[in-house]
């Protein structure tokens, strides 16, 4: 049954079909279903833009918010770029001033800090980033290429966003900063601004719940299509997003745009296209329930093109407010048709009516003062035809005249419909402009100043290391390269060498042709060392006539040698000096210190021993320290610590030497000789001490010391009623040159004649000074005899006797020992005895050492005798019984020794 009913409904439909209406019927409905095609496809493809233009509008005003906050931030922060460049050394207070106006300004600004040499030293808010402070670029590997970038290009560099020292995630725009040094440009560090990522996505309406669009932002630091993603999710780019170039003030990102859930290629009213043209076919009715619904739909349309035209609106209320209060003024050039739009500000600062109106490149180009013509002019071609990006600052002249300077930010894009634009800001940056000015004189003055006072100061620091004769280091110099050659030798186990030169017969070139001729000697020398060493010797003079020679050798004790005989050598060459020939030797002393205990002290100790080694040798010749010379130097440090106990303790005492009548043999007097009561090694002479007391310039002392000692043992013979007529007493020369010795002697009271001074020849009488002379005068007014000893091995001259007329002259024991043999020594001291008698002088032979001595002197003239013929030196009481007895009487014998003065 079923299958015959099918087989009739087959039937009744092939009838049908076959009917003549049909074909017109089927024909409209084929036209019907292909119009519905058409309309299907045409609906979609407009559906499609219409979504398109929706997320292409929500997309534009998301972009518009993020380029504004970004550049308004970054816009704030350069006018404290401004003011680090030109205040280098500002301080973490100033810093903190000048940033906490910034952030009084509606900003995403989190924190702001200046890194000098890349390490960050200032901060603000300093609460809550302290964490930040020392963070060093260079070996932050999260930060280090942006901070790196933007020292390398000079150009400021937007990075992010990165996780943060202090916690967070935020922007960072790391703004090189460039000071003038020297007159051209020195890069200082950086300026970071970390703008907080959250509150830029929220203040940009990315966080918008009401937001009709999923959104993804790539380019991360800044790179554009080459960046990472780091907004959104990876499906928005990968759907066929509506994207845009968010451009940056260094960089570009690139944000893209899906509507919720994706695109939907069925549009939502497809069906009903689909029922309407099938419909239409079937009745009439579907056309008009079709057009009904289809404008209630574009009501609705209207109905949210009017709510987003109102949030338009609304938003650019905002970026204009946002505009006016950081009064920079928007400029929009049209690349193909050269229409150029300003706003009111960008008009008020060209001094053009804020009205609106049309604006072409030529307002613009004529506006341009002289000067900054061409620049300006490239800097935009280039901006538009090669880098995209523009950046200029250049000034304009009113038509009143004014003229202002002008910085500007622009970057090239491209409508929706292809048109390539140039859209920018513009501000007036001449207040910024004249204190940055004013900034840089003040800074030229302040580096003018510190210009003079660094040469002020290098020319006090080289005057104060440095010799003004003769150009050479001086002491204070010469203490540093010490240092500096001790800390070597430990370091390397090297030896330093020093020599220390003294200058011979120097004082009496001073003397007898002035300090002028003095210094030229000084330069000569210095000249003669300084062609002498080698480059890395340091040569210095310390002293008057003194020199040192700092060298470094390695244990090369011949090449100092030589050295030091090349400068001898050189030295003794004649100087020719204003018509004089002018000669001069030195005397050196070398020492050597090596390894880890080199000391510079002992170094200029012990050359200078061995200078006094070298001068002591005759002069004009060098020596070495050896550990020899180091062990007479303790040995004399030693006897010089015993002599000052000694001179404390009341050691010295003298020794009488008694002199006799040449005819009579009876005692006419005694010479008391300075002794040494030793605690340890007895009684001793002056050749065991005399050097090293002359050394510490106690001669005069313990010729003191003798003198007084003589005067109570005088004074206690005489008790005695022993007939001692007169004690003699040696003086020395530096005794004579003590202004005080007059005044002394007057308070021991001498009684004159009893008191005879024996001064020795080589005191120079024919060079004495005034007040050798003057003292010699008052001891003579004093009733104190003066005599000459050791006469005949000096320099005293015929004149000098007359000048001085002594009472008595000694002939000295080298000129009376040869007589017995010698014809010619005995008419030698027979012409002295005459010159004396011609002078009436007496004259005394010392060194008797025999009777046949004593006869000879006797027969030659002389008046006294002394010496071991006779008696030895005898301690005060020994002498009491020898005269007491007449020892000599009996005791005289041959007693050969050797003496010398004071012996």
């Amino acid at each position: 049954m079923r299958l015959a009913a099918w087989r009739e409904l087959v039937g009744q439909v092939e009838r049908s079909l076959m009917r003549p209406m049909v074909a017109p019927a089927a024909m409209a409905l084929i036209v019907m279903l292909g119009i519905a095609s058409y309309a299907a496809s045409q609906n979609q493809t407009v559906y499609e833009q219409r979504l398109r233009a929706d997320v292409l509008k929500e997309l534009s005003l998301l972009r518009a918010k993020l380029e504004g906050n970004i550049n308004g931030n970054i816009q704030l922060v350069r006018g404290i770029v401004a003011t680090l460049s030109t205040e280098p050394e500002m301080s973490q207070l100033r810093f903190a001033d000048l940033a906490s106006k910034l952030f009084a300004e509606d900003s995403q600004l989190r924190n702001i800090a200046a890194a000098p040499d890349l390490v960050v030293r200032l901060m603000y808010p300093l609460r809550g980033n302290e964490s930040a402070l020392g963070l060093d670029y260079r070996t932050n590997v999260a930060q280090r290429g942006a901070a790196l970038r933007a020292m390398q290009t000079g150009e400021m560099v937007l990075a992010g966003p990165v996780d943060l020292v202090q916690g967070g995630t935020g922007f960072i725009g790391r703004f090189p900063v460039y000071v003038d040094r020297d007159g051209r440009n020195a890069f200082w560090g950086i300026v970071s601004a970390v703008v907080d990522t959250e509150r830029l996505y929220a203040d940009s309406g990315l966080k918008d719940p009401d937001l009709g669009i999923d959104v993804a932002i790539s380019g991360r630091d800044g790179l554009g299509r080459l960046g990472e993603r780091f907004y959104g999710e990876q499906r928005v780019f990968a759907g066929r997003p509506v994207t845009a170039d968010v451009v940056l003030p260094a960089g570009r990102w690139v944000i893209a745009a899906v509507p919720k859930g994706g695109w939907n290629l069925t549009p939502p009213d497809a069906w009903l296209i689909w029922a309407g043209f099938t419909v239409l076919g079937l009745i009439l009715a579907v056309p008009i329930l079709l057009a009904g619904r289809l404008l209630e739909e574009r009501q609705r349309n209207l109905k949210k093109l009017k709510s987003r035209e109102a949030e338009l609106q609304r938003l650019s209320r905002r970026l204009g407010l946002a505009l006016e209060t950081s009064q920079v003024g928007v400029f929009e050039y049209d690349l193909q048709t050269g229409d150029l739009l300003w706003d009111d500000r960008v008009n008020a600062v060209f001094g053009l009516p804020q009205d609106g109106g049309k604006r072409q490149y030529a307002h613009w180009r004529d506006a341009l003062h002289p000067d900054d013509l061409r620049r300006a002019e490239e800097e935009f071609r280039l901006a538009i035809e090669v880098t995209g990006r523009y950046h200029s600052e250049y000034r304009v002249v009113t038509p009143l005249g004014l003229v202002r300077n002008v910085r500007a930010i622009g970057a090239v894009y491209k409508d929706p419909d292809g048109a390539s634009k140039i859209v920018g800001v513009n501000w007036d940056v001449s207040s910024d402009v004249e204190l940055n000015e004013n900034l840089k004189r003040a800074n030229r003055l302040t580096e003018a100043r510190n210009f003079e006072l660094e040469a002020a100061k290098a020319s006090i620091e080289h005057n104060a290391l440095h010799d003004s004769l003769t150009g050479l280091p001086n002491r204070r110099y010469l203490d540093d390269i010490l240092r500096q050659r001790m800390i070597w030798a430990e370091r390397n186990n090297g030896t330093v060498a020093l020599l220390h030169i003294d200058l011979d017969r120097f004082k009496q070139i001073n003397d007898t042709l002035g300090h002028a001729a003095g210094d030229a000697m000084l330069v000569h020398a210095a000249a003669v060392l300084r062609a002498n060493v080698r480059n890395d010797d340091f040569v210095a003079r310390i002293g008057g006539d003194e020199f040192v020679v700092v060298s470094i050798r390695e244990g090369d004790q011949e090449a100092l040698a030589n050295l030091a005989e090349r400068i001898i050598v050189r030295m003794r060459q004649p100087v020719a000096y204003e018509g004089h020939e002018c000669r001069f030797g030195v005397s050196i002393g070398i020492a050597c210190e090596r390894g880890f205990n080199a000391d510079p002290e002992r170094l200029l100790i012990n050359a200078d021993i061995a200078l006094y080694r070298a001068k002591s040798r005759g002069r004009n010749r060098f020596e070495f320290f050896t550990d020899a010379l180091q062990e007479e130097v303790i040995r004399t440090k030693r006897v010089a610590d015993e002599i000052l106990h000694g001179l404390e303790t009341d050691q010295f005492l003298p020794y009488y030497q008694p002199q006799f009548d040449a005819h009579t043999l009876e005692v006419v007097g005694v010479e008391a000789l300075a002794r040494w009561h030793h605690p340890t090694e007895g009684i001793l002479a002056p050749a065991q001490f005399l050097d090293v007391a002359e050394d510490l310039s106690v001669v005069g002392s313990i010729d003191r010391i003798v003198l007084e000692r003589a005067l109570r043992d005088f004074a206690h013979w005489a008790e005695l009623g022993l007939a001692i007529p007169k004690v003699s007493v040696n003086v020395s020369a530096r005794r004579l040159q003590d202004e005080q010795l007059i005044a002394s002697l007057r308070g021991l009271s001498i009684p004159p004649g009893v008191v005879s001074f024996e001064l020795v020849e080589s005191i120079f009488l024919d060079e004495a000074e005034d007040l050798v002379r003057w003292n010699i005068d008052q001891i003579k007014d004093l009733g104190i005899d003066v005599e000459i000893d050791d006469f005949g091995t000096g320099y005293a001259s015929i004149v000098s006797l007359m000048q001085l007329r002594p009472r008595r002259l000694k002939i000295d024991r080298q000129l009376v020992a040869p007589i017995v043999t010698s014809p010619t020594q005995r008419r030698l001291v027979r012409s002295i005895v005459e010159i004396g008698r011609a002078l009436d002088i007496e004259v005394v032979g010392e060194g008797v050492e025999t009777l046949q001595h004593a006869e000879m002197l006797r027969e030659l003239g002389c008046t006294t005798l002394q010496g071991y013929a006779f008696a030895r030196p005898l301690s005060a009481e020994a002498l009491v019984g020898f005269v007491t007895r007449r020892e000599w009487l009996s005791g005289m014998q041959v007693a050969p020794a050797r003496r010398r003065r004071h012996a």
